[in-house]
């Protein structure tokens, strides 16, 4: 049979991505709609890792990013109104925006950093395929 060696790089990178990508789209909005669709391929690359605790970093990070997606359909939908709330488009898109950064990006740092300092080890895996 053969093996196939998952370097400690590579996990880690692995646990890093979902959270990394969704900081930097919630960061610059524009690039929202393009991570909603790269992310469903990130999570589920991930999501079939054979590291249990790179599967745990992109679950907490799927739920926050895929919630404030959620989210923000739920409130966009209602903007007219919420708008004349808080003075004008201009202002509730700046609150949405603060909102959204202080939800994903903190933890999304604190997640990365976890990551780098997890105690990975290299897995050695069989091939089931030959």
């Amino acid at each position: 049979m053969k093996t196939k060696t998952i370097s400690v790089k590579q996990q880690m990178r692995a646990a890093q991505s979902f959270s990394f990508f969704s900081a930097i789209a919630v960061l610059i909005p524009p690039l929202i709609p393009i991570w909603i669709a790269a992310s469903i391929f990130v999570y589920a690359a991930v999501a079939h890792h054979p590291n249990m605790r790179v599967r745990e970093y992109l679950v907490y990070s799927g739920y926050r990013f895929y919630g404030l997606v959620g989210s923000l359909v739920a409130v966009l939908n209602f903007s007219p109104q919420m708008s004349k709330v808080v003075g004008g488009g201009w202002h509730l898109i700046g609150i949405i925006w603060f909102v959204s950064i202080l939800i994903v990006v903190p933890l999304a740092v604190r997640d990365i950093l976890r990551a780098k300092n997890e105690p990975w080890q290299e897995m050695t895996l069989e091939d089931e395929n030959e």
